[in-house]
């Protein structure tokens, strides 16, 4: 029997084991004909339409599809296949059309807009759900005419086909690349952590005794820090900075999306589709996006033109007499590194191994929330590499379950994300969630981690947290499910704790003495906090400015891709030897899904929040438990049931401010 169509164990880990390809496309089938079933039950009501009968009656259906689709599209992620990429393209266009559908059916809206119309008196939740569930049918066009209707359902479903595509294109442009080097010239510079990872790489492509890189961005980067042939930093960039553009061209899809999105938008209203997004997220309008780059952008600049002028002057000290380029950003400042902090990631790598890295993130949350995360070998993983743990609150009550998946494998996307096999829920009894943490670290005995993985693991547990402590009553309003720029917000204040003092000495432990990292290489790694923050902020921001760029009017006239992200960097008045994080291209997050389309912003949007919000816990102690309480009361266990803003005043008791932003990256006038 398809397991799909059986009850879910007590827990809601999937039966990975019992699952089968032919299984996806019976229970999608089958979900779909249920959920319409479902939605027409609703519609033939001939009672009036209440909140319970209509609104609590939309928010159950659906349920046998939301069930196989958590596992089909976690899994199209992170352990995808063949088979798994070919019904993905299938399915896309018919669950945006199923969905259409539903938004598009004028007699089901007229009950949702008459509860909103109506004089019932709601919960704070009830009347959350109520205004979600009315601006999802309309931003999907469910006020339009006929016509204009059924233009912004055939431009959903083609985003759906295209956005696929290009998400599976990268994928494939980035496990085709390898460089093979066995030369001692070509493998000069690089330290034996990155020699052992390329060599495991190597063997894992049918290259044993070589040294294999990819464009992965944790085997790029060492290389990039640290390998001495110019030439070969060169090639490995330009390879990463063409992906999506290789043995296939993401290219025409770009141009396509652009101009669906801006169609769909002209439709419902907006100027572009920067407008018709930033309306359903806490900035609300482009003009407040650009306000709050802007002002980050300026004093970034004097920033990165000093430490661009620094790499130069290195580049001459040593003979040289080539101008700085991309690629050879990372391999100079890492030089200035260790000259100036005594710094090097070899010297930091024994202290962060994965498993103490991770228990100690589990320590931070026990010690803020009481928490704790028990391994369970029993439960059901789709993958060997996953770890699932059972979580618990102090007093040994269920809180649900947790898989941690950390390592790279060419059948995963590229990244680090956290999703979710079931969200927590309480409107027909208590749901535990069933979250996971998904990394791309490589795969070593011992595997050791670098500063930034450190965080990124880190970061990816504040998400976890999110919507392993939800408490809500309705599915739709769970976890993460909040304006995209407050999402971030429990994932990057999580960041702070990874690198204080008090919790570096609790986990990093040498992995061969197992004494803590001594007092004076903390202090060492705090003094450079700031150090290379021009760099990193000029490419995130530039990103952010390419994706509002494309999403914006001036996008619509552009027939060459490379040539538009050239304007856009003009316009900025970017420095050449940066490049956006991602180009277009690879640009994922904007063009693999929805949700962070003109949207990239998000994360420094949520920073401002996340560096005012821990200037709290330092007020009261890193550990201070009423304000982690208040922390968890106030917006992870909230979900999406309460305006944002509203949220973060309650838990910090006023509006955020950017200073601490500021003072952060080091971008302060003073700085």
């Amino acid at each position: 029997m398809n397991p799909f169509f059986q009850r879910l164990p007590e827990s809601g880990v999937p039966d990975f084991n019992a699952i089968k390809f032919e299984h996806y496309r019976e229970a999608f089938d089958k979900g779909f004909m249920e959920h319409d079933e479902e939605i027409k039950a609703i519609v033939d009501n001939s009672n009036s339409p209440t909140f319970i009968n209509t609104i609590e009656s939309f928010e159950r259906s659906g349920a046998l599809l939301r069930r196989v689709g958590a596992v089909f599209f976690n899994l199209t992620s992170s352990n995808t296949t063949k088979e798994l990429q070919a019904l993905e393209r299938e399915i896309m266009p018919k669950y945006a059309a199923h969905h259409n559908q539903i938004t598009s059916n004028a007699e089901l809206f007229k009950r949702i807009k008459a509860v909103k119309e109506g004089n019932e008196t709601l919960s704070g939740e009830a009347f959350q759900l109520l205004a979600e569930t009315h601006r999802e049918f309309v931003r999907a066009g469910a006020e339009l005419d006929d016509r204009k209707r059924k233009r912004v359902n055939a431009i959903t479903e083609e985003l759906a086909g295209l956005l696929t595509e290009f998400s599976q294109n990268v994928l494939k442009d980035t496990n085709e690349f390898e460089m093979i080097l066995d030369e001692p010239a070509d493998l000069a510079g690089l330290p034996n952590f990155v020699l052992k990872a390329a060599s495991t790489e190597a063997a894992d492509r049918g290259h044993s005794g070589k040294y294999a890189f990819t464009i992965s961005r944790s085997s790029i980067t060492p290389f990039l820090q640290y390998a001495d042939s110019r030439e070969l930093r060169e090639r490995i960039y330009r390879a990463y900075t063409s992906c999506g553009t290789t043995s296939v061209d993401n290219k025409p899809i770009i141009q396509r999306i652009v101009r669906l999105r801006a169609e769909r938008a002209g439709l419902l209203g907006f100027p572009n589709h920067g407008e018709f997004m930033a309306d359903d997220r806490m900035a609300g309008t482009t003009s407040a996006i650009k306000k709050l780059l802007d002002q980050v952008w300026k004093p970034c600049q004097q920033k990165v033109a000093k430490e661009a002028a620094d790499l130069q002057q290195r580049i001459r000290e040593e003979g040289n007499n080539f101008e700085l380029a991309p690629w050879d950003w990372w391999y100079y400042t890492e030089k200035i590194r260790k000259e100036r902090y005594d710094l090097d990631e070899e010297e930091l790598k024994p202290y962060f191994r994965l498993e103490s890295v991770r228990d100690g993130v589990f320590e931070v949350a026990r010690k803020l929330y009481g928490i704790t995360f028990h391994e369970r070998t029993d439960l059901p993983v789709y993958h060997p590499d996953v770890v699932a743990y059972e979580v618990n609150e102090d007093d040994g009550s269920l809180i649900g379950y947790f898989l941690f998946d950390f390592f790279m494998r060419p059948s995963k996307r590229g990244g680090a994300w956290m999703s979710t096999f079931r969200d927590q829920s309480g409107m027909d009894g208590h749901v535990s969630p069933v979250v996971v943490n998904c990394c791309n670290f490589p795969k070593a005995e011992p595997c050791l981690l670098g500063l930034d993985e450190v965080r990124t693991l880190f970061h990816e547990f504040g998400h976890g947290l999110h919507g392993l402590l939800s408490d809500v009553r309705y599915e739709s309003l769970s976890g993460t499910s909040v304006k995209q720029d407050f999402v971030e917000l429990p994932s990057q204040i999580m960041e702070h704790w990874a690198v204080e003092p008090e919790v570096l000495k609790s986990y990093a432990l040498h992995i061969d003495s197992g004494e803590p990292m001594p007092d004076e290489l903390v202090e060492r790694l705090r003094a450079a906090a700031t150090f290379n923050q021009g760099f990193e902020t000029t490419e995130y921001l530039a990103a952010c400015y390419l994706d509002l760029a494309w999403h914006g009017a001036e996008a619509l006239a552009t027939v060459d891709v490379g040539a538009f992200e050239e304007r856009a960097m003009r316009l900025i008045d970017k420095i050449s030897m940066i490049d956006p994080r991602y180009k277009s291209s690879y640009f994922q997050h904007i063009f693999n899904d929805e949700d962070y389309s003109a949207g990239y912003y998000v994360y420094l949007w949520a920073e401002v929040l996340d560096a005012d919000g821990y200037e709290a816990f330092k007020e009261n102690g890193v550990f201070d438990r009423q304000t982690a309480q208040s922390f968890r009361d106030n917006i992870l266990a909230k979900g999406g049931t309460v305006e944002p803003m509203r949220l973060y005043e309650q838990f910090r008791g006023r509006a955020p401010e950017v200073m601490p932003l500021l003072k952060n990256r080091g971008l302060l006038l003073e700085d």
